[in-house]
């Protein structure tokens, strides 16, 4: 099965940093990435991660950034 097809099942996944990324539901979760709690077809994975990674910067800078102000 290819990543890249509509109809497969992803789940959404998202790290330490708070990044998101797509997954093939039937692969194992890598190391260092967890289960986000979404997942289904294509369309809704990116809607889902759309609507929750509103700010792309790594969680490590948004707090070294914070801790400067």
């Amino acid at each position: 099965m290819a990543f890249d097809r509509e109809e497969a099942v992803y789940k959404v996944l998202v790290n330490g940093e708070e990044q998101y990324s797509l997954w093939p539901q039937y692969k194992e979760v890598p190391a260092g990435w967890r289960e986000a709690g979404q997942q289904g077809n294509k369309a809704d994975c990116l809607a889902f991660v759309e609507a929750n990674w509103t700010d792309m910067r790594p969680l490590s800078l948004r707090q070294k950034m914070a801790e400067g102000q």
